[in-house]
């Protein structure tokens, strides 16, 4: 089951899943149309966000499923502050149901995505899994409080995984424009100016869509004492860039487009995130970074 499979990550992670051969059991509340979601005869079914679950009521509706991997939520910090008690309801308590309606039909895994976000504003620099957390977001908060309320569920015969994702960035079926590599090359491409914000001093690791989907199916077919905890989506040669030092790379492939930076922007997150976990014990490298070919790719998907 993919909770949140119509979703950005999601329609990516749902094709790898079903091309590698896994039925699917896609949980979405599909706000923005089922035509992202793919028709397979892999693909079992859309079904309500489980914020409500009026399909997924009991652990029942959970029985011979042999993986849950938790992708729903309201996934932006200016989503969350329109209204908290809903994004509550749903990042926070939607996904501890799913993870205890898992648990109670004998799920024997439950991967949650998580983000980088939750470090906030990080002082120091090679963030690891045992760093402090600094949320400066309601979308980090609930993340930080489903992350210890379902690694709690975790027993023997359960096995819970956090995967704390970098800022993704990369073309999908329902795509976004509101992540930080995804909106440079639109406004490169659309307006020919990139927009600098805050500066562009704050540290923000990358990782590429199908990379987090890649990183998601890795960890299911990996032995349950080895992924019961906090992992992280990158590789250990990637690095953690500043924003203008993004914003420098696309200049020097795109020498047409402009740059303004903008140093006053609410948004305080920084962080410098050290990935080396994820290399060192589970064995996955990502493929792809955010090159030209990756800028080139959006391009195409979109015209």
């Amino acid at each position: 089951m993919v909770s949140g499979g119509a979703g950005y990550i999601g329609t990516e992670l749902v094709d790898q899943l079903l091309d590698a051969g896994h039925e699917v059991l896609c949980l979405d509340r599909v706000f923005f149309g089922k035509g992202v979601a793919r028709r397979s005869p892999g693909t079992r079914g859309i079904h309500a966000h489980p914020r409500r679950c009026p399909d997924v009521r009991t652990p029942a509706h959970l029985r011979g499923v042999d993986a849950v991997m938790d992708l729903a939520g309201i996934s932006n910090d200016p989503s969350c502050d329109l209204d908290p008690t809903i994004t509550k309801s749903i990042n926070l308590e939607g996904s501890v149901r799913l993870a205890r309606l898992a648990k109670g039909a004998g799920v024997p895994r439950y991967i949650f995505s998580s983000s980088c976000s939750v470090y906030g504003h990080g002082g120091d620099v090679g963030l690891t899994e045992e760093s402090p957390l600094a949320p400066v977001s309601l979308y980090a908060e609930c993340k930080i409080k489903a992350e210890e309320q379902v690694l709690a569920l975790g027993s023997s015969d359960y096995c819970v995984t956090i995967m704390r994702n970098a800022t993704v960035y990369g073309p999908s079926r329902r795509m976004r424009y509101d992540l930080l590599v995804n909106l440079m090359t639109a406004k490169a491409f659309a307006d020919r100016v990139i927009y600098v914000l805050g500066g562009g001093q704050q540290w923000r690791p990358n990782v590429h869509v199908r990379d987090v989907a890649r990183a998601f199916i890795h960890v299911m077919g990996q032995p349950t004492a080895k992924t019961s905890g906090a992992s992280s989506t990158s590789d250990r040669t990637s690095k953690t860039v500043r924003v203008i030092d993004r914003r420098e790379h696309r200049a020097r492939r795109h020498p047409h487009v402009s740059v303004q930076v903008v140093p006053d922007d609410p948004d305080r997150r920084t962080y410098n995130v050290c990935f080396d976990r994820i290399s060192r014990e589970l064995g996955f490298n990502t493929a792809l970074s955010p090159s030209h070919d990756s800028v080139a790719e959006m391009r195409q998907r979109d015209s």
